[in-house]
């Protein structure tokens, strides 16, 4: 496994990171044997960086992580979140009090003094951006977190709290079928010196050797509301997935490793977090850090599948609410 650097200033961790959220049931129900043994395998393949947080399971994928973390006391770097809120008529809460709260929660839940990487789950206008970046920086400076990021936010927000206080990374989706962040967010971050940090690089599934079957999904499956998981939208995606998949095959990779590679060959500064319940799915791509793509390679999958090739929106109305959307 490569390694990248988590921003300036940060930690140097495994190319490909971890998603903890399947830990919580979110793709489906799981237990945590299971779940023990997928972290075990990423440690095996040298991932060293976990994300996870706080509204995942409302805990739940933390407490994993703390049996997973007192039980093999490894070396890793770990990045939780906060600022989701599950109150009436409030998708985002960025009171410097809740997020305090939050992190001593999931600190507590997790087992540890400190994590390495601290987000801001969700951005809430109804609080001014210098005091959550001041609140960062006391947590930094109380050692209690060792940098903050930013999620789901525009390049002018990123560019505004960097300007308050140093950011060390940005996560927000992007993979082969979402393509926002190269409307800016990429450039910023080099700029700025910050990480990147694609989750859904694997499309939620979708790259993977058989796609994800909506009829199967259990009621809360979070895709189920997703347009581009609709009927018609789904057959049409699938359609042109295809093709992507045999060139993947034909070129003696699994699917999954062909696209996390697209995504690693887009920067050196991205650290994309792909997530799974299974060792055995997270074998499927934890080589893709070797995939060396030269212009060539990467103009191939381009023209199989172009940017903006995807039916159906990357989130329902009722999702994108707190997402900062940019052109």
């Amino acid at each position: 496994m490569k390694t990248r650097r988590l921003g300036a200033g940060g930690p140097e961790v495994s190319a490909i990171g971890l998603g903890c959220m399947s830990f919580a049931g979110a793709f489906g129900e799981t237990d945590e044997a299971t779940s023990l043994r997928c972290l075990d395998a990423a440690l095996e393949h040298g991932i060293t960086f976990l994300d996870t947080a706080n509204v995942y399971g409302m805990g739940r994928s933390e407490e994993v992580l703390a049996t997973w973390l007192a039980s093999r006391k490894p070396q890793v770097v770990l990045a939780t979140k906060g600022g989701i809120t599950r109150e009436p008529g409030r998708r985002a809460n960025n009171d410097p009090a809740h997020l305090r709260e939050a992190l001593e929660g999931s600190l507590s839940r997790l087992g540890v003094e400190r994590v390495d990487l601290y987000y801001v789950h969700r951005r809430d206008h109804g609080v001014p951006l210098e005091d959550v970046v001041g609140l960062m920086a006391e947590l930094e400076a109380e050692g209690k977190i060792g940098g903050y990021g930013l999620s789901e936010v525009s390049p002018g927000t990123v560019r505004t709290a960097h300007a308050i206080h140093p950011c060390r990374a940005v996560q927000s989706e992007y993979s082969l079928w979402t393509r926002l962040p190269e409307l800016g967010m990429l450039r910023t971050c080099v700029e700025l010196g910050i990480a990147f940090v694609p989750f859904s690089p694997l499309a939620r599934g979708v790259f993977s050797e058989s796609y994800p079957d909506t009829a199967a999904m259990v009621p809360g499956d979070f895709r189920l509301e997703i347009p581009r998981f609709s009927d018609e939208n789904y057959a049409r995606n699938r359609a042109l997935i295809d093709a992507f998949k045999v060139h993947a095959r034909a070129g003696g990779h699994t699917v999954a490793e062909l696209a996390l590679a697209w995504v690693l060959n887009r920067g050196d500064h991205l650290i994309p977090i792909p997530g799974t319940r299974t060792a055995e799915h997270l074998a499927e791509w934890a080589g893709a850090s070797e995939i060396n793509l030269d212009d060539e390679a990467m103009v191939a999958i381009e023209a199989i599948l172009p940017a903006g090739f995807a039916f159906g929106d990357r989130y329902s109305d009722n999702q994108m609410q707190a997402v900062e959307r940019y052109c």
